[in-house]
């Protein structure tokens, strides 16, 4: 292939880098700007996708991960989010392995590492967009374009926009599916090596691997098939350097209908064959995967999606698109999640938003009418190839071909910002190439804008560290966002601080008035703080705009059951059972419900249940085991309590338990074994030391007794009942003493 230097290269004010200087040097700065990441917590989606995901432990078989879906999910419930992404789980659980449990620093460091690889990378994929395919005498692969590529890859390993990818660790998927990307792109490209032949000879072989790694990718992440549409466009207008707006007006105007063959000696139609038929083939399979169709998504997740007015609908995607541009171009307003009212809808063609779609649309006509129009062949690729690595990898979150369950999601930039860090590049080597006596000015706007977008990556990652700088920065960029709101006002009561989090609750719910979730949280906090009434209240409406809210009708229960509504109460209880089937902390609920209704039989009944749901239900076996003490059903009590120890063999409750059983049996040895045990977990358990002081005191150890009831009065001066038998020891104590001659 006959290429030559790409002329504006030489103008970039950057040092003719050697390749591994250049990858070395660009990798650094992606660890620089995203290293106060790495002892970052598992904050916002980790939860659900690693702490709360049973796929990452060894207990659990590896086999579920190819059936289930990213978040631990069976793929064919109706409820799954039908993501299928199995090699980035599998990754998951070797970091699970290998740090021995969840431990957020090695998940966080390997993020970091494959960003610096990929950044790396990315300069062969730049070097080849910019300067096409050249080999030297030995068959090595030429930078036609080291300067410009280099740029390119310093402003990708920099750009601000990645952060949430890198420090957020369920952004794993999107660095897994980049790495795939681009060695699906080089291994495509290594089909047209000299050592394929001939120029028109190319390698099946080579094609075939990078269909596979294409497969990798979207096996990591859905994005991952958009490399075809870019291996193709790559073959188009680089390998058989297709002139795509000549081609287009000679088949449009029937000048020549065979100028299309030509094409064809190079073999390009039958590896856009191989191509098509490949990516028809994954779509298939995961469509079959998929089971039930695709996930369903409601209005708060994407609203302009179900605008009903078709105009407005596509008005507001353009908006959409043009938000995404601007947080390409700056990424100063960084939001982890932009649904719930961040973005208000466009509702009239008057809107002064609409100021925005026409300048996006006369920027990008702008581009592609240098990409179609200009006399400038290398400049004409560059600009075409540029704009493809920026689009194409973007159209499965454009909302065109499916519905997507996000408004805008800054991890889905990953790839397509490297389309635009080209465009940025080329536009700086152009300019220097034109107006070559503003270099040192443009030398310093461009050093500006890259120590601006390494010192935001290192704010926001610092950001990313914890979930209440995250949730907390996100009100200044979406204050009308409820789910913002939502977040800081649970990470607030999870850290204890209630009063707070009432605040954003409100907020939250008023923001967003069927916000159900705002809602059952904002219950729970009236609960414990025994405003029943407002809570009955704010739970009730939850079910109301959500009847199958499993949760919140679980928790009406509890309120209806603490004002005495015990009907109401197994009411909302069994309705919590009826939309969720399984639900262990629900039948633990209603055993209480019984317990305090001396419904005795139906509390064991629901107890077990619960326990069948979930073994180690410590809570429900320990109550099963104190309702029968209580009921005078000791060997029954026993039975349990033992039982409940095979499963849970270090619970120190269950031991506390039990060890009164045997103590009523007169089993005092064996009981006095579960006592100490008990206090070896727990030492410091005030009841503990008062129950086997009892425990000694009828097995007439008095000294022991004595020591007992001292130590637990000190944990717990106002233990009930401890006093009275300590005081009734001393009695007993001091007549031995007068009758001891």
């Amino acid at each position: 292939m006959a290429l030559c230097e790409v002329y504006w290269d030489h103008q970039i004010p950057l040092p003719k880098p050697f390749l591994i200087h250049a990858k070395v040097t660009v990798a650094l700065v992606a660890l620089l700007c995203f290293i106060n990441s790495y002892d970052g917590e598992f904050v916002f989606d980790d939860s659900e996708a690693i702490v709360n995901n049973k796929d990452l432990k060894p207990s659990t078989p590896l086999n579920n991960i190819w059936s289930n879906d990213f978040w631990g999910s069976n793929l064919s419930s109706n409820s799954s989010h039908k993501s299928y992404r199995p090699l980035t789980v599998l990754t998951f659980r070797l970091n699970y392995l290998l740090a021995g449990g969840l431990n957020p620093i090695g998940f966080h460091v390997l993020n970091i590492i494959l960003h610096a690889a990929i950044s790396a990378l990315m300069i062969n994929v730049f070097a080849i967009l910019t300067g096409g395919l050249a080999y030297d005498d030995k068959g090595r692969m030429l930078n036609l374009a080291p300067k410009t590529s280099v740029l390119a890859g310093l402003i990708f390993a920099a750009h601000p926009i990645h952060t949430e990818s890198v420090a957020g660790i369920v952004g794993r998927a999107d660095l897994l599916c980049a790495v795939f990307f681009q060695l699906s792109f080089i291994t495509y490209c290594k089909a047209f090596s000299r050592g394929s032949g001939r120029d028109d000879r190319f390698s099946v072989q080579w094609v075939v691997v990078s269909i596979l790694l294409c497969a990798a990718a979207m096996l990591c992440k859905e994005q991952g098939i958009t490399v075809l549409g870019v291996n193709a466009a790559f073959d188009v207008l680089l390998i058989c350097n297709v002139n795509v707006y000549e081609l287009t007006q000679r088949l449009l105007r029937r000048k020549n209908p065979l100028a299309v063959m030509k094409y064809s000696k190079k073999g390009l139609l039958t590896r856009l064959a191989l191509m098509g038929l490949g990516g028809l083939a994954m779509l298939y399979a995961r469509w079959r995967i998929m089971g039930t169709g695709p996930p369903a998504f409601t209005e708060v997740d994407n609203p302009a999606s179900f605008e009903e007015n078709v105009f407005l609908r596509i008005v507001n995607y353009n908006y959409y698109y043009c938000l995404n541009a601007w947080l390409l171009l700056c990424p100063w307003w960084l939001c982890f999640d932009w649904s719930m009212g961040c973005v208000p809808l466009i509702k009239s063609a008057t809107d002064w938003r609409m100021g925005w779609l026409l300048l996006l649309w006369c920027f990008l006509i702008g581009l592609i009418k240098q990409a179609l129009y200009s006399p400038d062949r290398q400049r004409r690729r560059t600009t075409t190839l540029a704009l493809v690595l920026l689009v194409v990898p973007f159209l499965p979150a454009c909302n065109v071909f499916f519905r997507v369950g996000f408004v805008i999601a800054e991890r889905v930039l990953y790839l397509s910002s490297a389309g635009y860090c080209l465009l940025l590049a080329f536009a700086f080597g152009h300019c220097c190439y034109r107006w070559s006596k503003y270099r040192n000015l443009l030398r310093v706007c461009m050093l500006v804008l890259l120590c601006f977008y390494m010192a935001r990556s290192a704010l926001r990652s610092h950001q990313w560290q914890s979930e209440k700088r995250l949730f907390t920065s996100a009100l200044s960029v979406c204050p009308l966002n409820a789910k913002v709101h939502y977040n800081v006002g649970k990470n607030l009561a999870d850290r204890g601080n209630t009063t707070a989090a009432i605040g954003y609750y409100r907020e939250a719910v008023r923001l967003h008035p069927t916000y159900v979730h705002a809602m059952n949280n904002l219950g729970n906090i009236m609960k414990e703080r025994n405003e029943l009434i407002e809570a009955e209240q704010l739970l009730t409406t939850a079910v109301a705009i959500q009847p199958d809210f499993a949760a919140a009708w679980m928790n009406l229960g509890i309120v209806r059951n603490s004002m005495r509504k015990y009907e109401d109460a197994e009411y909302s209880y069994l309705n919590a059972i009826r939309f969720r089937k399984k639900y262990p902390d629900c039948y633990y609920n209603l055993g209480r419900l019984y317990a305090d209704q001396n419904r005795h039989v139906d509390a064991l009944n629901a107890w077990r249940n619960a326990t069948m749901l979930k073994p180690d239900h410590s809570l429900a076996w320990n109550n099963m085991v104190i309702l029968l003490d209580n009921t005078g059903n000791l060997g029954q009590a026993e039975l349990i309590g033992r039982e409940a120890l095979r499963l849970l063999p270090k619970d120190p409750t269950i031991m506390f338990s039990l060890a009164n059983v045997l103590g009523k049996l007169q089993k005092y040895k064996e009981s006095e074994g579960f006592f100490l045990r008990a206090l070896q977990i727990n030492p410091n358990a005030a009841s503990f030391h008062g129950n086997l002081a009892v425990l000694y005191h009828r097995w007439g150890k008095l000294e022991l007794a004595e020591k007992h009831y001292e130590l637990s009065l000190n944990l717990d001066p106002e233990a009930p009942g401890t006093r009275d038998n300590y005081n009734m020891l001393r009695r007993k104590m001091d007549q031995l003493k007068q009758l001891t001659p």
